[in-house]
């Protein structure tokens, strides 16, 4: 007697299986999305695909990338920071400043902003933690005082609105090559940046997708009071999530810093929007417990070719605010989509 095939071995079930799975990628609207507007300014934009500007599209991808990824894991989480962006002006100033007025080599500079950086994050999630409040109202003060320390301290200090140069300290060179540099591999320039984009996307997958601190963010962002029931650590995971978003933020200060040598006190706010939009065009829940770390690339890929292809284009700027708006609406609404034909399939 021939064994009747099960579920497993029908070639109809692996088919369904396979197509679900496909359907239920959290990225895959935002992919969608990316592919369109990559075809549409290669049209529109006849220097659009020369390698220069490729490369231009790459690097301001990848400033909005770096922060991009640890805001996307904090949204899966069920949070988000209002100070992200003032966090990444802060954590410049530091290192600039206090390399500046101890006369020490730029690299102990360095160290301190990320000690100082790590435990704003750190502080962020305790008062979450402990007050109850709601992320908004939590980081929405950090991003006062933050603003307004950047500001008061960079006067009362340096006595102008922005740092010193730094650029002739010792350990400059070197930090400028780690932060700052340019790459140019089979003759493409390539900003080191990219570089740091790419290792937080592969080690922020890894660790959604590989081990029990993934597990956790998913928990806590799906449903904090049943995962806390279970044994997961919710205060901890919420506050490695905050001080994961300031470890991109000090990277994105040092990038800053680095390039341009002095910063300017004001800079960096209304930032922390862009990286909550490209998390939520790469298919972030603000409700939190779905997106991917892959998807926020995405979403800031997007935002850079945007960005620069309406230069390339050679269209008024002014409308770039118009055309994220439409990919932030048109990318819910594909990304709802996608999530109702998963169930579907299922």
């Amino acid at each position: 007697m021939s064994a009747i095939a099960g579920p497993s071995t029908d070639e109809r079930f692996l088919q369904s299986s396979s197509l679900r799975k496909l359907l239920s990628r959290p990225e895959l609207g935002s992919v969608v999305g990316a592919l369109a507007v990559f075809v549409f300014f290669a049209l529109a934009a006849d220097s659009f695909l020369r390698p220069s500007s490729l490369s231009t599209v790459l690097y301001a991808s990848s400033t909005i990338g770096i922060m991009a990824v640890p805001v996307a894991l904090l949204m899966i989480g069920g949070e988000f920071d209002l100070s992200a962006g003032v966090l990444v002006t802060s954590s410049a100033l530091v290192s600039s400043m206090f390399s500046y007025q101890m006369t020490a080599n730029v690299w102990v500079g360095v160290g301190v902003s990320l000690l100082v950086t790590l435990a704003v994050g750190a502080l962020n999630g305790f008062v979450l933690i402990r007050t109850g409040l709601p992320s908004f109202i939590v980081t929405l003060g950090t991003f006062l005082m933050l603003t307004g320390a950047n500001l008061g301290l960079t006067k009362l200090i340096g006595g102008t609105v922005s740092t010193k140069t730094i650029a002739d300290m010792e350990g400059f060179p070197a930090a400028r090559a780690l932060f700052a540099s340019t790459l140019t591999p089979g003759g493409v320039t390539i900003k080191i940046t990219v570089v740091w984009w790419l290792a937080l996307v592969a080690l922020a997958s890894w660790i959604l997708l590989r081990t029990r601190a993934g597990n956790w963010i998913f928990a806590v962002g799906g449903n904090q009071d049943a995962a806390r029931a279970v044994g997961v650590p919710v205060a901890k995971t919420k506050i490695g999530l905050y001080m994961g978003v300031a470890l991109g933020a000090w990277i994105s200060g040092q990038h800053l810093l680095f390039s341009y040598d002095v910063v300017q006190s004001g800079e960096g706010v209304g930032n922390e929007l862009t990286y909550i939009i490209a998390a939520v065009i790469g298919g972030c829940l603000i409700t939190g417990g779905y997106g991917s770390a892959v998807g926020s690339a995405v979403g800031a890929l997007l935002f850079g070719m945007t960005g620069k292809g309406i230069v390339f284009a050679e269209w008024d700027p002014d409308w770039f605010k118009f055309f994220l708006g439409a990919m932030l609406l048109l990318a819910t609404l594909l990304n709802a989509w996608v999530r109702k034909r998963a169930e579907a399939t299922g």
